[in-house]
């Protein structure tokens, strides 16, 4: 089986600024580039932070409200500092949350999930910058096509990682959602041949209606399955 990547997925021509950035230049890149953030880096390509149509917001809602409609923010020092910030430097938010291009896809998404973002910079072993990611970027894999699924599934998973017959299991696809139906030799198969389906790139779902032959769930696995396995050999005189 073979999962997509981060690399796979990522933009790797990626607009960034650096600490001394000026806000408004900040704000051009965003809009020359229809981007909504970006990378902060040094010299040398490292990421430093990330700067987001946020952090350029903050400046706006600390103003005071030319209508008096509302009361100016309360915000702590630190926030303040970041809200009247001119570079940069000064307004990303630090340490970035970063992704390595070696990640599967499952992996970033959780991380972006976990962290409350929108895209993770990928950086390489010595934290330079190599591409950035995206939630479109990751939702990609649901573009795969249901031929393709129904073939990795049945050739991949069933056939040269379970070896099931061709003929034990049928793998229908539709939207990305996999119906299973056809029969097993052990109950305990079924669980492991759902959790691979669902594990293929761009699975929604997986339902089935598999029958087993033998419930070795029930076997006690304290007690040999060979009468010759009761303890020593004794040879015969």
């Amino acid at each position: 089986m073979q999962h997509r990547t981060v690399h796979d997925v990522m933009t790797q021509g990626v607009v960034t600024a650096r600490p001394d950035t000026p806000f408004k230049e900040v704000a051009g890149l965003f809009h020359r580039n229809d981007i909504t953030a970006v990378p902060v880096v040094d010299d040398h390509d490292r990421v430093l932070g990330m700067v987001s149509e946020a952090d350029l917001l903050r400046n706006e809602a600390v103003q005071p409200d030319p209508e008096g409609h509302t009361a100016r923010a309360r915000l702590s020092p630190r926030e303040r500092a970041r809200a009247e910030a001119e570079t940069a430097g000064a307004l990303m938010t630090s340490p970035a949350v970063t992704a390595r291009p070696e990640w599967s896809i499952v992996e970033a998404a959780r991380v972006m999930d976990r962290k409350k973002v929108k895209r993770l910079p990928v950086v390489d072993e010595a934290g330079r910058l190599v591409g950035i990611v995206s939630r479109s970027d990751l939702l990609q894999v649901f573009l795969r096509h249901d031929a393709a699924i129904r073939e990795e599934i049945t050739h991949d998973v069933l056939g040269q990682t379970l070896w099931l017959a061709p003929t034990s299991v049928e793998v229908t696809v539709h939207d990305g959602v996999v119906t299973l139906t056809g029969r097993v030799e052990q109950k305990s198969l079924i669980p492991i041949v759902e959790r691979l389906c669902r594990a293929v790139d761009g699975v929604v779902a997986v339902h089935h209606t598999l029958g087993y032959t033998v419930d070795d769930t029930d076997l006690d696995l304290g007690k040999p399955l060979l009468r010759g396995m009761v303890g020593p050999h004794t040879p015969h005189h």
